[in-house]
């Protein structure tokens, strides 16, 4: 069976990498949606002059979170059987993408619904050595993750995925910005959603990356992505305790 693959960018202000990264996505990928999050760089003129993409574009700024949703909301409405999402710095390998999307329905296995890149399950020749403290908020959050969810993830943050389109319909994202991934993976637990890791490169290409205001200090940003976690915990308490029905 042919499935349906949608790969998708969430995009702002990457007028540096926007030309290389899609001609490379475009290599390994037939269908490529752009979500452009309110640009205000080169970026959308870059977009426009090119025909190997569709493009959606926000009004403004809205957050990684929300145009990942966006990606999600046409995925669902277009009837793809996978959507691969993939970030635009150059950190990600575009030569994965039908990789991982074959990770979605194996051949001879059951499907899965999410397939989540891991940039710490194995060691690549060329790894890049990442920032100190976005390395100990990755590892920070996803022992928590683990613990209180019973994941077994070594890379909660990672933004290249592959996801079975029909389980996304069980997903409600309202998280607009970075700490979408934990509202993520709390509603997957809560709704019962079958998760494996992928093993991909560690590349590190833009350490100063800002976060936005105060989140680009390291502390702040923990802190309140441990407040996410809580928050979408307690919002699908209901859910998870007939999860965890013994209240582990």
């Amino acid at each position: 069976m042919a499935y349906r693959i949608l790969t998708a960018l969430p995009v702002y202000n990457e007028s540096r990498h926007i030309d290389s990264v899609l001609s490379e996505v475009c290599r390994y990928a037939s269908d490529v949606l752009v979500i452009d999050d309110g640009s205000n760089d080169e970026t959308p003129e870059i977009l426009a002059s090119r025909d190997d993409c569709r493009v959606m574009s926000h009004p403004h700024n809205m957050g990684y979170g929300a145009a990942l949703r966006t990606a999600f909301e046409y995925a669902i409405a277009h009837e793809y059987d996978i959507l691969v999402t993939i970030d635009c710095d150059g950190q990600h390998e575009p030569r994965l993408i039908n990789d991982l999307a074959s990770s979605v329905f194996p051949t001879g296995g059951e499907p899965v619904d999410i397939v989540s890149g891991s940039r710490y399950l194995a060691h690549f020749e060329g790894d890049s050595s990442p920032p100190e403290d976005r390395m100990h908020i990755n590892r920070c959050i996803t022992n928590r993750l683990n613990r209180t969810l019973g994941l077994n993830l070594t890379d909660s943050f990672c933004g290249f995925k592959a996801y079975r389109v029909e389980a996304l319909k069980s997903l409600n994202i309202t998280s607009e910005g970075y700490a979408m991934p934990l509202q993520l993976w709390v509603q997957a637990v809560a709704q019962g959603l079958s998760i494996e890791e992928f093993p991909v490169p560690l590349v590190y290409l833009e350490e100063k990356r800002s976060f936005g205001g105060l989140l680009d200090d390291s502390e702040q940003r923990r802190a309140y992505y441990l407040e996410v976690l809580v928050a979408e915990m307690e919002s699908q308490r209901e859910h998870l305790d007939r999860v965890f029905p013994c209240g582990q």
